[in-house]
């Protein structure tokens, strides 16, 4: 009976062990489909990285999503990752990626990527050792890459609003002075010529109020497109005023920055607006200065355009004057 009752009892505890057992890889189970839904559910990519393989190990479900791109060609081949940077950032990311080595972490770094359908998206990708190889394991790099598109395209655009004249779509008066004066102090510095041109649309005011102030706005638009088309790459050009326009011409002699004025004049010359039965052509003054070796800042090429402008208006105007 004893033997019996024990063999009984031996019985019950592998049972009992059994059903523990199922019960934990139930509860195993369960976390795991939680954590795999969690998982899909951030959208954001988790990796972890092998340093000495130099292969990719890890990569969460968001990966797809966001790059575009198979998960499984990533985890086969490093390359893929390189593949979908876009060629003006590769060099920048990789590097960034390599001074985690020395850092231990590297918080503080955004690319583009380009997806396998061509649109180009902005990451914000983190990373930080995560095991060391001098504790006997692997080399281990892990991050969370996150798609912060949206808010690039927010911050350009109130960049935008905040740089731009939003009549004209040139630069406002801060913004253009802002970049005047660092491009005085970079051509003083260099013994560098530059030139200062300040615009001024001839009879404004007659042009409102004739016409009405939509017609007018129409002339500053279409004086500030014939700007874009006068100048060269690097020229500054900014609405300052309220028919008023600069323009700086860094490493511009004399010669050349008549010759940008006199296209510029040519470009407005050649303007004509239909206002219902009336036609109409428009003109601009401008005053003209180059640096000079005792100027501090940019308000004395300022001072000296702006009181040629007015010798431009007092000489019959749609001209320029130097001083």
């Amino acid at each position: 009976m004893e033997e019996k009752g024990k063999v009984s009892g031996d019985y019950e505890e592998v049972l009992l062990a059994l059903l523990h057992s199922r019960a934990e890889a139930e509860r195993l189970k369960e976390r795991e489909q939680l954590f795999s839904a969690l998982l899909a559910s951030v959208n954001a990519v988790l990796w972890a990285f092998d340093w000495q393989q130099q292969r990719m190990v890890y990569v969460s479900p968001a990966y797809e999503r966001i790059f575009g791109r198979s998960a499984a060609l990533l985890l086969a081949d490093f390359s893929e990752w390189r593949d979908s940077i876009y060629p003006d950032d590769l060099d920048y990311a990789q590097s960034s990626f390599d001074q985690v080595i020395e850092r231990g972490a590297v918080e503080q770094r955004e690319y583009r990527i380009l997806r396998a359908d061509g649109e180009v998206r902005w990451l914000s990708d983190k990373c930080f050792i995560s095991q060391h190889s001098d504790a006997g394991l692997p080399l281990m790099v892990v991050g969370i890459a996150e798609d912060i598109t949206d808010k690039k395209h927010l911050e350009n655009e109130l960049h935008r609003l905040a740089t731009t004249d939003v009549l004209t779509q040139s630069s406002n008066r801060r913004y253009f002075f802002d970049n005047a004066e660092q491009a005085f102090n970079d051509c003083q510095r260099a013994g560098a010529p530059l030139a200062f041109l300040l615009l001024d649309v001839d009879d404004f005011k007659k042009i409102n109020d004739r016409y009405g102030h939509q017609v007018g706005d129409r002339v500053l638009q279409k004086i500030a497109q014939c700007a874009s088309g006068a100048l060269r790459r690097g020229d500054l050009f900014g609405r300052i005023g309220g028919e008023e326009f600069a323009v700086l011409l860094p490493g511009c002699d004399q010669g050349t920055a008549r010759q940008i004025g006199e296209r510029l004049l040519r470009e407005v010359q050649r303007l004509r607006f239909n206002e219902g039965d009336q036609a109409f052509g428009v003109t601009v003054s401008q005053g003209m200065t180059l640096l000079r070796a005792g100027d501090e800042n940019l308000s004395s090429l300022y001072g000296r355009a702006d009181s040629a402008l007015y010798q431009a208006k007092r000489n019959g105007k749609d001209r320029i004057e130097q001083a």
